[in-house]
């Protein structure tokens, strides 16, 4: 079903930026799209001059930082943006909006702050309560409306905020786990939910928006690559032997791939809005192959997870975010140079970070940089580009 049409009736008056009925607080995508992809464009920079000891005197931003803020960051905003509008598309029934939803961006907002400015359990307890508060009211609009087939998008949300408190945990040394570890379990939860996302919309926009294509989705192949996936991240997280979570990941990799050539990626090279996300999801297998190979200490798991969060996450997201905001901001679904620069510049990225993880050391820097300054610029562009179209009503003048 498609997440980007909802009729609604004619919006309001206008209101000043800190007013509830400001056009940025009518629905999800609007404060927290802006919000993640502002943040995206400054925490990158801050963290490469950091590791380059360009910046002294800031201890806060370190590895923790980095890999913490880019997933409960950043990612969590998109995703919370991304289901706050789609559960509205899907039940009638509206998401957090208005005052509401202003209080629980500003709650977000507080959390990026805290967590570089103030003591490490005040900070923790300001982001950790982000989530829950996220997930109960779509949990509410998905059960009050029956609509019980997603119920367990709020249970994943529930699941990263569980993720996030361990991760706090142990980064203030209250639990004998590596920060890492909470952090990888978060971003393999994410890939799940790219993975049932994708395999519902992918197919379905190929079909409308791909001249001759005949996207197929296959519900066998679908839960068999879901699966796969599902028991490959709990491998990987549970430290299960080697030889299993090699095969697990490999497997989940195969069927993935299989999943992605159903859906007729090769439909789809003059449509941008379209093979941006086949090209995005297509990194799922690539990342899944890399942590076969990491499990047999082939390549380093940061080579992985980089495939996984720049490769796809990042790509997806900035797929979706143009795609779902011109759709909800009444304008229609195309891209011009603007969509297609940033398309491109996160898959040079993706690459880019990819080479720095399994290439030569003498490369590291380089590429890592070269990482850094393409997903700047993709996101950094996304916000001048789309900023106007969160900050004001839908062109059409319907609510939303």
């Amino acid at each position: 079903m498609s997440l980007l049409s909802i009729d609604e009736p004619g919006g309001g008056k206008r209101a000043a930026l800190w007013q509830g009925g400001h056009a940025v607080w009518r629905l999800g995508f609007r404060p927290f799209y802006l919000m993640a992809a502002l943040f995206a464009a400054l925490a990158v920079p801050l963290w490469i001059v950091q590791y380059l000891g360009w910046l002294r005197g800031w201890p806060r931003v370190g590895l923790g930082w980095h890999m913490h803020e880019m997933v409960f960051g950043m990612a969590v905003a998109v995703v919370v943006g991304f289901l706050f509008t789609a559960a509205r598309a899907w039940t009638g029934v509206w998401t957090p909006r208005g005052g509401h939803l202003a209080a629980l961006a500003a709650l977000w907002l507080a959390a990026r702050v805290a967590l570089l400015v103030a003591p490490g359990a005040p900070a923790a307890v300001v982001d950790i309560a982000f989530l829950p508060l996220c997930a109960w009211p779509l949990y509410r609009v998905l059960a009050q409306s029956g609509n019980k087939r997603n119920v367990f998008l709020a249970v994943l949300l529930g699941l990263l905020a569980i993720a996030n408190c361990l991760y706090h945990a142990a980064a203030l040394g209250l639990l004998a786990l590596a920060p890492t570890v909470p952090v990888q379990a978060a971003i393999l939860l994410i890939v799940v939910i790219e993975a049932v996302i994708g395999g519902r919309v992918i197919p379905m926009f190929t079909r409308n928006g791909a001249p001759g294509a005949n996207a197929v989705a296959n519900p066998r192949r679908d839960v068999a690559a879901m699966v796969l996936l599902v028991a490959a991240s709990l491998a990987w997280v549970a430290g299960a032997p080697a030889p299993l979570s090699a095969t697990l990941a490999l497997a989940a990799a195969s069927a993935s791939l299989v999943r992605l050539a159903g859906w007729q990626p090769q439909r789809t090279l003059g449509v941008p809005l379209l093979w941006i996300m086949h090209l995005s999801y297509g990194w799922i297998p690539i990342g899944f192959a890399l942590l076969g190979g990491a499990a047999l200490n082939l390549v380093s798991a940061s080579a992985a997870f980089h495939a996984l969060t720049v490769g796809s996450m990042a790509g997806l997201i900035i797929g979706m975010m143009t795609r779902t905001t011109l759709g909800h901001t009444g304008r229609a679904l195309k891209a011009g140079r603007a969509e297609t620069a940033m398309f491109w510049l996160i898959q040079l990225g993706a690459v880019a970070r990819l080479l720095a993880g399994v290439g030569p050391a003498a490369w590291y820097d380089t590429a890592l940089v070269a990482a850094a300054l393409c997903w700047t610029l993709a996101f950094g562009l996304y916000a001048l580009t789309y900023g106007p179209y969160l900050l004001r009503p839908r062109i059409d003048g319907k609510e939303g």
